[in-house]
C-alpha cells in the first residue's frame, strides 16, 4: 500500500488486545499469545517509524492487570525484561527515546531498573519516541497527578496540568490515533486526558495477527478523516 500523499499522524497508540485469545484459539498457551504479540509490536515499530509516526505508545500491562494469575504476571514481567535486553541496542541506533508511563514502585526492583536504564541510555534523543504503559491505568495518573498538585501547591489550568501526567516529558502526549485490537470497542480507561481527542480504531483481529499491512490500512483510514477539536 502506498502512504504518498497521506496525512500520517505524529502519536500513534495500540491498545493490543486480544493475545491470550489468539493463543486459545490454536490450541497454545496463553503466554504464546504474549510472544507472539511481542514479536508482532517489534515488526510494527519499525512499520512506524518507517511511515514517518513520531511517537508511538503501547499499553502493555494495566492497573488491572494485576488481577491475572501469579504464573501469568510473573511470565509477562519476564517478557518485558527480555524485550529491553534483546532491542536496546536497536533502539539506542534509531535514536528512538523510552519513556515509561505508568508506575514503577510496583515491579520488581530488577524490571523497573531496567526500565529506568533504556530511559537515561536514550533521554538524549528527541525525535522519536517510544512509550511503554507499565502498570498505566488512566484512573490511577489522575489520581496520581493530583496528589502531585497537592504536595507542589501548584496553581493548575488546563494549560499546565499536562505537566503532572505521566506524559509530561514526551514533546506531543496527546495521540492522533488510537488503535485497539481484538474487536472490543472500549477504551478502558486508557489515556484519559490525552485522548480526549484521539481518532480511534478498533480491528477486528487479534493482536498478533495485527499486520504491518493492517496498521498502514488504520492510518490511511485516519487520512481521510476531518479533524475538527469542537470547532
Amino acid at each position: 500500500m502506498s502512504m504518498d500523499n497521506l496525512l500520517i499522524p505524529k502519536h500513534v497508540a495500540l491498545i493490543p488486545d486480544g493475545n491470550r485469545r489468539w493463543a486459545k484459539k490454536r490450541g497454545l498457551p496463553g503466554f504464546e499469545g504474549y510472544r507472539k504479540g511481542a514479536e508482532n509490536f517489534i515488526q510494527l515499530s519499525r512499520s512506524a517509524y518507517a511511515m514517518g509516526i513520531t511517537t508511538f505508545t503501547l499499553w502493555a500491562f494495566s492497573t488491572e492487570n494485576w488481577k491475572r494469575t501469579t504464573e501469568e504476571v510473573g511470565g509477562l514481567m519476564h517478557l518485558f525484561e527480555q524485550m529491553i535486553d534483546s532491542q536496546i541496542q536497536e533502539i539506542m541506533k534509531s535514536k528512538i527515546r523510552i519513556v515509561h508511563i505508568g508506575r514503577k514502585d510496583r515491579l520488581s526492583s530488577n524490571l523497573a531498573g531496567k526500565i529506568s536504564k533504556a530511559e537515561s541510555q536514550t533521554k538524549q534523543f528527541n525525535t522519536h519516541f517510544m512509550v511503554f504503559g507499565l502498570d498505566y491505568g488512566g484512573h490511577d495518573e489522575i489520581i496520581r497527578a493530583i496528589h502531585k498538585i497537592q504536595e507542589s501547591n501548584a496553581t493548575v489550568n488546563e494549560d499546565n496540568f499536562k505537566d503532572f501526567l505521566d506524559t509530561k516529558d514526551i514533546p506531543n502526549p496527546y495521540p492522533d490515533l488510537i488503535i485497539r485490537t481484538s474487536g472490543e470497542k472500549r477504551t478502558s480507561g486508557f489515556m484519559i486526558w490525552q485522548g480526549a481527542y484521539a481518532e480511534y480504531e478498533f480491528i477486528d483481529k487479534y493482536f498478533p495477527d495485527f499486520t504491518s499491512e493492517d496498521f498502514q490500512k488504520a492510518i490511511s483510514d485516519y487520512s481521510l478523516r476531518a479533524r475538527r477539536f469542537g470547532k
